[in-house]
Parts: structure tokens; sequence; C-alpha cells
């Protein structure tokens, strides 16, 4: 008898939970797929929950359980949402890869304007750019500090006067 009045109780407080899912989500649909979630887990384990204890504080608990489950789910699948008609869920690849023939193009293109730089220019670009610090481009090329800063600085400028097109 006492798991009927615990599922009752948890069915009655679906409203409660409803409008505690506008802390996750302000999309209807998943605001509703989280409440029916937490409901079903909480209706599956009811067992689990110790009589004379905080029932709504047990059910924000689960239901944000669930939210980071889910969010960690998707971040891992990388899925994103198709908002067609039939609402289907489609892998995205990251495309942060220089394997499309465009941007080998471009790829030959900036280096051929690194490499075109004034050699006054272009040691202390290549040493910034393989992770030099500043102090150790200047140690390095016994230059004041300032100065490496400034011909880094101007090596950048004609890189970019050089790829206005891109």
């Amino acid at each position: 008898m006492a798991s009927i009045a615990v599922s009752e109780q948890i069915i009655g407080l679906r409203q409660t939970l409803k409008v505690f899912t506008r802390r996750f989500t302000a999309d209807r649909e998943e605001s509703s797929d989280l409440v029916q979630d937490t409901l079903l887990k909480a209706l599956m384990h009811q067992d689990k929950f110790k009589p004379d204890t905080n029932l709504k504080g047990w059910l924000f608990t689960i239901m944000r359980n669930t939210f980071i489950n889910n969010y960690r789910k998707h971040q891992r699948a990388r899925v994103s949402r198709d908002r067609t008609k039939d609402l289907y869920f489609l892998n995205v690849e990251d495309n942060h890869t220089l394997n499309l023939p465009d941007s080998r193009c471009e790829y030959k293109d900036i280096w051929q304007h690194v490499n075109a730089l004034r050699e006054v220019l272009l040691i202390p670009f290549r040493m910034h750019i393989n992770g030099y610090k500043y102090y150790e481009i200047a140690e390095q090329l016994h230059l004041p500090i300032g100065t490496v800063k400034n011909r880094i600085f101007q090596a950048r400028q004609e890189i970019q006067k050089k790829l206005t097109g891109y």
C-alpha cells in the first residue's frame, strides 16, 4: 500500500517538475521528455526512496542527473537536430582538418606569402608560430623584446595585406 501512495505523490508532482525543467531547457518537447524520463525513473526506482525524506528534492536530483547524462551523451555523439518534418538525428563530423582541395591551395598560398617575408621579419615570425616566447626570441636573436614584438607585428601586417582575398 505504501508504494501506491508514493506513486501517487510522484505523479502529483508532475506540474512542479514541468516548471523545474525551465532551468534546463526552453524547448517544450525537450522539457516534456525530461519530465517523462524523470517520472519513469522515479516510478521504476521508488523502492530506493526513503520514507520521511524530501520527495521533491529526490525528483529534482533525478531530473538534474538525467539532463546532465543526456547532455553528455549528445556531446559525445556530436549530434545535431534536423528540424525537418520527420525530425531525424544526424551525425555531424568535425571539418576542422585541411583535407578539402580548396583549403590545400589556400594553405599553400598562405605559406608562400609567409616565406616571401623579408628575413628580418621571417625569422622572429617563424620562431613565434613555432611556440617560442617573445623573451626567448629576443635572447636568441640578441634583440630587445620590443623589437621582436614589432617585427612579429609587421610580419602579420604584411601577410594580412597579401591575403585580402581570403
